[in-house]
C-alpha cells in the first residue's frame, strides 16, 4: 500500500455551523501509527464572471481570519450534497446580480491539502445579463469591474492573495488566450 494510510481511530473535536475539527490516528505504509489533523468543510465554488469588454466583475469583502478587506471572485460555500454548478449560480447572481449565457467549469482546486478537506469548484461564467444582487444576511460587499489583464497583474504582484481566485483567473486568462 505505497502512498496510502489507513484511518483506524477519528475523534472529533469541534463542531461547528461551518467546519468540523476531527483528530485521527493513521497507519502508515511502514505499520507506524502518526496524529492527524483535520478540518473537514463541505466545499465551495466561485465564479469568474467575465463581461463581454473582458472585466471581471469582482467583490472586496471583509475576512474575519485576516483582519482586512479581500478583493476575490464571487464565491460561495456548499451545503452538504448540493451540486456545486447550481451552487455556483446561485452565488453568481446573489454577489453580483448576474444571470449568464454560458458556464464552463474551470475544475477544482484544493485550497489546503495537509489538512483541510474543502474542495472549491470553478466556474467561467460569459454572456452575463445583470439584475439586483441579493446578499446573505450579514453579508456586506463592494462589487467591482476590473479588466481581466488587469486582474492577472493584481495577482502577479501580490494584491490578490485568496488562491481560489488566483487560480480561476488564470485558468480564465489561459483560455482566453488561447481563444476558447
Amino acid at each position: 500500500m505505497h502512498l496510502s494510510e489507513k484511518t483506524i481511530e477519528k475523534e472529533v473535536v469541534f463542531e461547528g455551523r461551518i467546519i468540523t475539527v476531527r483528530k485521527d490516528k493513521a497507519e502508515l505504509e511502514d505499520g507506524t501509527v502518526a496524529p492527524r489533523e483535520l478540518v473537514i468543510h463541505s466545499g465551495g465554488v466561485c465564479v469568474v464572471p467575465l463581461t463581454d469588454e473582458n472585466e471581471v466583475i469582482m467583490v472586496r469583502q471583509f475576512r474575519y481570519a485576516f483582519g482586512e478587506p479581500l478583493l476575490e471572485i464571487p464565491a460561495g460555500k456548499l451545503e452538504i450534497g448540493e451540486d456545486h454548478r447550481s451552487a455556483a449560480l446561485r452565488e453568481l447572481e446573489e454577489e453580483t446580480g448576474a444571470k449568464c449565457e454560458s458556464f464552463d467549469y474551470l475544475g477544482v482546486c484544493y485550497p489546503s491539502v495537509a489538512y483541510l478537506t474543502e474542495k472549491i469548484h470553478m466556474y467561467l461564467a460569459r454572456g452575463l445579463s445583470f439584475g439586483k444582487a441579493h446578499t446573505d444576511e450579514g453579508e456586506y460587499l463592494d462589487v467591482l469591474r476590473i479588466p481581466l489583464d488587469e486582474a492577472v497583474r493584481m495577482v502577479m504582484r501580490g494584491e490578490i492573495p485568496d488562491a481560489k481566485t488566483q487560480i480561476a483567473l488564470l485558468k480564465t486568462k489561459m483560455l482566453i488566450d488561447e481563444g476558447k
